[in-house]
């Protein structure tokens, strides 16, 4: 039950930043599928990059155990296709439809609807995925610091780097 109770106030707190990220709005959304407006990038860029110091930091403390899944390029391509193809048919990607359906987005309901029946039609389909697309691309279970041969922390550092000068270009170019 603590379990949930922490899912619950970490996608509350995830919804209300989306909402003041304003991230949720349909012309943002537009506007990164345009590639001229890089709000949600810049967000989710953001996120990604806390999420790594996060995540890494709470492992060398060992308050938190780092499990690395096999990096399998068949289906992380054909899912991309699926997300890719149904954020530009809808106008939200998932997280953003549900903050938006928060929002009053009637529009919104039609996504989270897609979304579960893909869930639904992938469930029945895994068996002959995991016999086909899960095998194409296999490159098992590796992260960049171990391909390099470093430390984490020499990677952070440059990926934290090259986002604050990423966020600096877009700001450059009124993005």
């Amino acid at each position: 039950m603590k379990m949930l109770v922490y899912g619950l106030v970490t996608g509350l707190l995830f919804g209300f930043l989306l909402q003041k990220g304003r991230v949720l709005r349909y012309d943002k959304q537009l506007g990164a599928l345009r590639l001229q407006d890089m709000t949600i990038v810049k967000f989710m860029l953001s996120s990604v990059m806390v999420g790594m110091v996060g995540v890494y930091l709470l492992n060398d403390l060992g308050l938190a155990k780092l499990s690395i899944k096999a990096t399998v390029l068949g289906p992380v391509i054909l899912g991309a296709l699926i997300f890719g193809f149904g954020w530009g048919l809808l106008g939200y990607c998932p997280g953003t439809s549900m903050g938006a359906l928060g929002e009053g987005r009637w529009d919104a309901l039609w996504g989270i609807l897609g979304m579960i029946v893909g869930a639904g039609l992938f469930a029945e389909a895994y068996p002959l995925l995991e016999k086909t697309v899960y095998t194409w691309g296999n490159l098992g279970r590796i992260t960049l610091p171990q391909v390099l041969g470093v430390s984490h922390w020499v990677i952070i550092p440059l990926f934290l780097a090259g986002a604050l000068w990423l966020f600096w270009w877009l700001e450059k170019r009124g993005l």
